[in-house]
């Protein structure tokens, strides 16, 4: 399979927290769709202390993965709002 664009697209997006709305991480998004995985190099600016763990109220929102051999967040459904 191809590896995602590591450019990637230009708009960022500000993902939060659903449970305490703690701002996570900015991140440039592609596409309309829904957030399913992050990919690590596309990630601007994180905010958080721990991998996919929120600093302020300690849920674990997503997990470590390798996606098309790239490393990732896998986001859990509803865990995380943009």
């Amino acid at each position: 399979m191809a590896k995602p664009n590591k450019k990637g697209p230009t708009k960022t997006v500000d993902i939060k927290c659903a449970k305490c709305r703690t701002l996570l991480f900015k991140y440039r998004k592609g596409g309309k769709g829904a957030l399913v995985k992050c990919f690590i190099e596309r990630i601007t600016t994180d905010y958080t202390t721990t991998p996919c763990t929120c600093p302020n109220c300690l849920s674990v929102f997503a997990r470590e993965t390798l996606i098309r051999g790239v490393p990732a967040f896998k986001i859990m459904g509803g865990k995380v709002n943009f």
